[in-house]
């Protein structure tokens, strides 16, 4: 008795689940709209795409069952009309990407990003006490490059000054604001990067730059400033802040599939979760961006209290609807 027929059921019976998986995906694509799909079953497309490929190549190459390999040829032919023929224009797909991809993304590692809040938190309150305990850690905290004067042996009228200060010119606040994104950017993406070192490495970031938020924030509040600083510092914080945390987020989830992959492999399990926690750092960079902005311009010029509250309030209130509840699926 020849061994093919046995051949051909093995090979169906192992890779089968995947074929199933990918021709309800194209069903409900055809039926609709590729681009109605959740963005979990968008981004399975491609890989269970690829799977069939490779299942294809396969059967062909070991002469399997020519029903299979017809099979095949048939869903392949079909999966790659939907994931590469209905290409979107840029503009769409970046407003698909910022409206549903993105916030979805966040909301669905709630755990990692989580955590990198609360290594925030954590710094900036051990900032706060340890240089209540001792004025002399506030060097050790902040840098001198970043403190730009602003420590503990300035007087208080600079300090309140430091908050008010104009930079004059149309190209120096284009100039501070392209250095403020490169800058913060750098330290997302070091976030970021720093996961693939099991994580450890972007919690002490996080909880380094909390110490540094803490350290300020005592240092104004020692000279009954605290109203003053938040009122410069929330307008570009609420941004910058939340994009620093779901950077290391995604750090985070990269260390979290590193160290515990699951069923599947350590680098397959990088490869899936990996490109979700791309979108994250994408996601961040253009917060980034948004921070900058506000950074170097709305700030150098706009010194009403009331304003930058004003507009710190409306930032937080954005940021939040948009994370929260963006990309929602509606129930019908």
């Amino acid at each position: 008795m020849s061994d093919a027929p046995l051949k051909s059921y093995e090979f169906r019976r192992e890779r089968e689940p995947a074929w199933r998986e990918l021709e309800t995906l194209l069903a409900k694509a055809e039926r609709s709209d590729v681009r109605r799909l959740p963005a979990a079953d968008l981004a399975r497309l491609p890989v269970l795409h690829r799977a069939a490929l490779s299942s294809l190549s396969v059967a062909r190459a070991i002469s399997l069952d020519r029903n299979v390999v017809a099979y095949l040829e048939g869903l392949c032919v079909r999966a790659y009309g939907v994931v590469y023929a209905a290409r979107r224009p840029v503009f769409e797909a970046v407003g698909a990407f910022l409206r549903v991809r993105f916030p979805r993304a966040v909301r669905a590692n709630g755990g990692p990003l989580l955590l990198a809040v609360l290594a925030t938190i954590l710094g900036t309150g051990a900032g706060w006490a340890l240089c209540a305990a001792d004025s002399e850690r506030y060097y050790a905290f902040v840098p001198y490059e970043l403190a730009g004067g602003r420590d503990p042996a300035a007087t208080t009228s600079f300090l309140r000054d430091m908050l008010y200060r104009n930079e004059h010119g149309a190209g120096a606040l284009a100039f501070f604001a392209s250095f403020l994104f490169q800058h913060n950017t750098q330290v997302g993406i070091l976030c970021f990067a720093l996961g693939f070192l099991a994580g450890l490495p972007t919690f002490l970031l996080l909880f380094s730059n909390g110490l540094m938020l803490g350290a300020l924030a005592w240092l104004y509040d020692s000279r009954g400033l605290s109203l003053d600083l938040w009122g410069w510092l929330l307008p570009h914080g609420v941004p910058e802040l939340t994009a620093i945390m779901i950077c290391g987020g995604a750090g985070l989830v990269v260390a979290r599939h590193l160290l515990f992959p699951g069923r599947l492999g350590r680098l397959e399990s990088l490869s899936v979760h990996g490109r979700e926690a791309g979108v994250l750092v994408m996601g961040a960079i253009l917060l980034l961006f948004a921070a900058g902005l506000i950074e170097g311009v709305f700030r150098q010029t706009v010194t009403s209290v009331p304003v930058r509250y004003a507009v710190a309030a409306s930032g937080f209130a954005f940021v939040g609807w948009w994370l929260g509840f963006c990309g929602r699926e509606r129930r019908t």
